[in-house]
């Protein structure tokens, strides 16, 4: 992760009066597009002088300026916060609204109809408020205070967001007792000022300020191929290291192999894998018929798959434990496939968990408890490793959801040693569309397709359609393709095996040509060429995430309509990106009078691309798309 700070001169910001000028202020400055900006947000977190113990007591004032419609979500504001255990207490106050009425600014005041409160889980709330009499034009602002016990890792502080923001500040004041890690992540400028040694008020001990603020933050432009904007935006964060007050003395601070095996040595976790009465009856039946590893990390992988299913919770703790989850058919993330691994321990295979942070949870920047949500599970078979998550019934070996398709995770080992696993799917997965078709003279055409979906395509698309009706997605089909009208549709889909996906269909379209002039106009490709390139930003400064590599592959044959001839095509096109990011294969042909063959295949190499090639990447696909598109002219023999 990049980040941008530099030490600067403090604005010495101070909130002023909401003005006539800023109710009347029509569209942002800097960014006329935006629905709504951040005019300004200062916060500041502190520990009280303690009574009986530390509190973190964090407050944050925010006013925001709505433009268009589309911003009045933003004065809707939230705040989760841990209830797992007591001590928390938050609070919203001098929550206004501003309008111009009649050439005089109107404040009206949020009523108790406007705050409420509602349960995240077991552990976390939400405390929600919606500001009033909301316009286009309207200024909002409040104030919240969050004091809290647990403050082993301080809430993150964002410095941009998906609007605008004018300045932001944020100041941490830390007893000289604690010890925090800062990281600062994101592409921002970021500036801090000089830190300041002061002395709380009736306080014994000095305490360490730190300020931090940025102007004119422009807001995070969301993209094509982007993992978890949140990996990108400008975000401070701090974990607490150590504490020390001269009597007590305690560290936190640790290292990623540490981590990993203080999470295995937990109840709720390593234990568990310990357990394996509950399942040793089942075994016998599971494994019959099974010679080889793999033929028993198949048959124990399906077994799991068919008889668990995820209770929708990511993460690494058992919540009920492995045998109650298992005698209910039913659990989270860690009890179905830390069951999967002890089973797999059970026949002989060399089986560990692999924690993982999923794509929602954000890249793992530190060695935090908070860095993993998720585990799944590896199995070592002839110098390889072998990635399975039966938290899904289309799920293979080596084909994760793509929720866990983030970066690295970390295998612990029954030894306590760990080893970094890379995540990503490294075989190019294959669409394959072989389609012959009849065009008449009013530029209508009339076909069969086949449609094959080797590997990640195909779990993507059990994943998405297992469960829907051919008939449904048969009407899904005529709405995305306009003009598709289809005829018989079947498809070939083993919800157990890695075997492709197949579909078939006969359709009519009637929207592929231009007949103009005794001419007529199609794309060869028919309705699969794309139209709009998905890389618009001039440039770009994180990765470009495609999830994973693929091949798409097109064999088109069309029988052109009585009485006309090919007048012109367009001409073959091949291309190759360096590194071998991609490559791009593409042919018309016309071998008989009344026939023209299309093939066209375009190969892309990695899950992930550096944005230093982004400008290569945009360009390529442009050209892509540019021959895609070009036509096949027909004129009267």
């Amino acid at each position: 992760m990049l980040f941008f700070v530099i030490t600067a001169t403090a604005q010495n910001f101070a909130p002023q009066k909401v003005t006539k000028e800023e109710l009347m202020q029509k569209l942002h400055p800097k960014d006329t597009s935006a629905p709504a900006a951040i005019l300004f947000k200062v916060g500041k977190s502190y520990f009280p002088t303690p009574v009986n113990q530390w509190n973190l007591v964090t407050e944050v004032t925010t006013r925001i300026k709505i433009y268009k419609k589309e911003g009045y979500e933003y004065a809707t504001a939230q705040l989760a916060y841990y209830t797992g255990g007591s001590g928390v207490k938050i609070n919203f106050s001098d929550a206004y609204t501003y309008n111009l009425v009649g050439g005089e600014i109107v404040r009206t005041k949020l009523k108790s109809d406007g705050e409420f409160t509602e349960k995240a889980n077991k552990d976390f709330s939400r405390k929600k408020i919606t500001l009033p009499n909301v316009k286009e034009g309207s200024i909002i602002e409040y104030t919240y205070t969050l004091s809290t016990p647990y403050f082993n890792v301080i809430r993150d502080w964002y410095f941009q967001y998906e609007i605008p923001v004018d300045y932001i500040e944020y100041n941490i004041t830390v007893p000289q007792y604690f010890i925090y890690n800062r990281y600062m992540a994101g592409y921002t400028k970021v500036n801090k000022e000089d830190t300041k040694i002061i002395s709380p008020p009736g306080a014994t001990y000095r305490a360490f300020s730190d300020t931090f603020w940025a102007k004119d933050v422009k807001a995070f432009k969301d993209e094509a191929y982007v993992n978890n904007p949140e990996n990108y935006m400008a975000i401070l964060k701090h974990e607490l290291a150590s504490y020390n007050n001269g009597t007590e003395s305690k560290s936190y601070s640790t290292d990623w192999a540490s981590l990993a095996k203080t999470i295995y040595g937990a109840d709720d976790f390593g234990k568990e894998l310990n357990y394996n009465s509950y399942f040793k009856d089942d075994m016998v039946q599971v494994l019959a018929g099974a010679v080889t590893v793999n033929d028993k990390m198949n048959k124990i992988f399906s077994f799991v798959k068919s008889r668990m299913n995820w209770d929708g919770e990511e993460s690494y703790h058992c919540d009920k434990g492995v045998k109650k989850a298992y005698e209910g058919k039913s659990g989270n993330v860690a009890e179905i496939n830390l069951m999967l691994t002890a089973m797999l321990r059970e026949a002989g295979l060399k089986a560990n968990p692999v924690l993982v942070s999923t794509r929602d949870n954000g890249i793992a920047l530190y060695p935090s408890h908070s860095s993993y949500n998720y585990v799944i599970t590896g199995v070592e078979i002839d110098n390889k490793i072998v990635l399975l998550d039966a938290t899904s019934k289309y799920t293979q070996p080596d084909v994760l959801p793509q929720r866990a398709l983030n970066w690295q995770g970390r295998m612990i080992r029954k030894d306590g040693s760990t080893v970094d696993i890379d995540l990503m799917q490294k075989k190019n997965s294959k669409d394959v569309i072989a389609l012959t078709a009849n065009m008449d003279k009013e530029g209508k055409i009339t076909g069969k397709l086949r449609d094959q979906r080797f590997d990640y395509y195909a779990y993507v698309f059990k994943e998405k359609y297992a469960e829907m009706s051919e008939d449904k997605y048969a009407e899904r089909l005529e709405k995305i393709y306009n003009g598709l009208e289809l005829g018989t549709y079947k498809r070939t889909l083993d919800k157990e095996t890695s075997a492709p996906v197949t579909e078939e269909y006969e359709f009519v379209h009637n929207n592929v040509a231009d007949i103009t002039g005794g001419r007529i106009y199609f794309n060869p490709l028919l309705f699969f060429a794309e139209k709009e390139n998905p890389f618009k930003q001039e440039e770009r400064q994180f990765p470009i995430d495609f999830g994973h590599p693929w091949q798409d592959k097109y064999m088109i044959n069309i029988t052109l309509p009585e009485g006309y001839v090919v007048e012109s095509l367009p001409k073959a096109m091949s291309m190759t990106m360096e590194e071998n990011i991609g490559s791009f294969k593409y042919n018309v042909v016309s071998q008989t009078a009344n026939t023209v063959q299309v093939s066209m295949t375009f190969d892309l190499n990695y899950p992930n691309v550096s944005h230093e090639y982004y400008k290569t990447l945009k360009d390529f696909y442009q050209k892509m798309i540019d021959k895609q598109n070009e036509k096949v002219v027909l004129r009267k023999a």
